[in-house]
C-alpha cells in the first residue's frame, strides 16, 4: 500500500486530519512551509519543510509512492484576499495545478481538495447545498474554485478520483489537548472570541450589525475540527475504495450569529469582554449554512460535537493553554 501525502498538514485543520490517518493506520508524509503551521504539530508521519510550489519539494515527497493526496496548502484570510488577490491566486490556484499536474504525472488514483463554502457567496438561502449555483465575491473563494474547476477536469481527462469538501466554518480544539488553532493574526471569530476571553485582547470588533439577519449579525455554521478531520479519513477511504468523484458540503446545517457566539464565550469564561461595532469587512457575506445531507447519506456519518457550547469550551481552553 502506498503512503499519503497531506500538504499543509502543520496547520490547524491539517495536523488533526493528520492524526487521525496516523490513528487510523495510514502512512503519511506531511509538507508544509510552516507559514502558517507548525512542525510539532505533526502527530505522525515524515515531515518535509518546503512550499508545493517549488517543484524539488514536490519530488522529494514523490519519491515515495503516494496512493492518496490530501491538500490542505493554502492562503485562508478573506479581507487579505481582497487586499492582495495575486498572492492567493499564486497560492491556491497556481500551486493546486502544480501538485495536480504532479499527480498526474506519478498516477496519483485519490484527491481530496480543501475548499470553502466561500464559492457560493451571497445568496438569498440561508440553507446551500451542493448544487445551489456559486458566485464567489472574494478572491479567496475564487482561488479555490478555479482550483474545483481544475481537478474536475483533469479527473474527467484521467484516472484520478477526487472528492471537494467544502468547509463552512471550522473551530473548537482536539479532544487530546495537542491540537488547535495557533494561526498567527489569525482573523477566525471563534480564536478572536478566545483571545478577548483569556484577556490577550483588548476587545473584539463585531464587522457589520446591519446584515439581514435575526440580529444583525453575520450567521455561520460552526464545525468542530475532529468532526471534519473524521470525515477526511472517510472520504479517503471511500476513494481508495473505487468511489467515484464527488462534493460535500461540511457543517452541521444550524447556524449561529457572532453575537450568539460571543455570548456563549462570555458565558463559558465568565469575563465580559469589551464588543466594539465596526463596518462590515469587504469579502463577507451574510449567512451561510451546510446542507449537510448529501454527506451524512454517502459516509454514513454522524457527528459528534454539534454543542455549540463544547465547540466554544474547547476554543476556550486551548487557547488558555496556549497562552501558559
Amino acid at each position: 500500500m502506498g503512503k499519503i501525502l497531506v500538504t499543509g498538514g502543520a496547520g490547524y485543520i491539517g495536523s488533526h486530519v493528520v492524526k487521525h490517518l496516523g490513528q487510523s493506520g495510514y502512512e503519511v508524509i506531511v509538507v508544509d512551509n510552516l507559514s502558517n503551521g507548525f512542525k510539532e504539530a505533526v502527530k505522525f508521519g515524515e515531515f518535509i519543510e518546503g512550499d508545493i510550489g517549488d517543484d524539488s519539494v514536490l519530488d522529494e515527497a514523490f519519491k515515495n509512492e503516494i496512493e492518496g493526496v490530501l491538500h490542505f496548502a493554502g492562503s485562508v484570510v478573506v479581507p487579505e484576499s481582497v487586499e492582495n488577490p495575486l498572492k492567493y491566486y499564486e497560492n491556491n490556484t497556481v500551486n493546486s495545478f502544480k501538485l495536480m499536474k504532479k499527480c498526474a504525472e506519478e498516477n496519483v488514483k485519490a484527491f481530496i481538495f480543501s475548499s470553502t463554502a466561500g464559492v457560493y457567496g451571497s445568496t438569498d438561502k440561508n440553507i446551500v447545498s451542493e448544487i445551489d449555483p456559486v458566485s464567489p465575491i472574494n478572491p479567496y473563494a475564487s482561488s479555490k474554485l478555479m482550483s474545483e474547476d481544475m481537478l474536475r477536469d483533469i479527473s474527467r481527462a484521467s484516472d484520478l478520483r477526487h472528492v471537494v469538501f467544502r468547509y463552512f466554518n471550522v473551530a473548537g480544539a482536539g479532544s487530546c489537548g495537542e491540537l488547535g488553532l495557533r494561526g498567527r493574526n489569525a482573523t477566525h471569530l471563534m480564536k478572536v472570541c478566545a483571545e478577548a476571553a483569556i484577556k490577550k485582547r483588548e476587545y473584539l470588533s463585531i464587522f457589520g450589525t446591519d446584515y439581514d439577519t435575526p440580529d444583525g449579525t453575520g450567521v455561520r455554521d460552526y464545525i468542530h475540527v475532529e468532526d471534519l478531520a473524521d470525515i477526511h479519513v472517510l472520504g479517503l477511504k471511500y476513494l481508495l475504495a473505487g468511489g467515484k468523484s464527488e462534493l460535500f458540503n461540511c457543517g452541521y446545517s444550524q447556524g449561529f450569529s457572532v453575537k450568539e457566539v460571543i455570548k456563549e464565550f462570555k458565558n463559558v469564561s465568565q469575563n465580559d469582554f469589551l464588543v466594539k461595532e465596526a463596518p462590515r469587512r469587504p469579502g463577507d457575506v451574510g449567512c451561510l449554512i451546510a446542507e449537510s445531507s448529501k454527506l451524512k447519506d454517502a459516509f454514513n456519518w454522524k457527528p459528534r460535537f454539534t454543542d455549540i457550547s463544547l465547540i466554544v469550551r474547547s476554543a476556550y481552553e486551548w487557547e488558555k493553554k496556549i497562552m501558559q
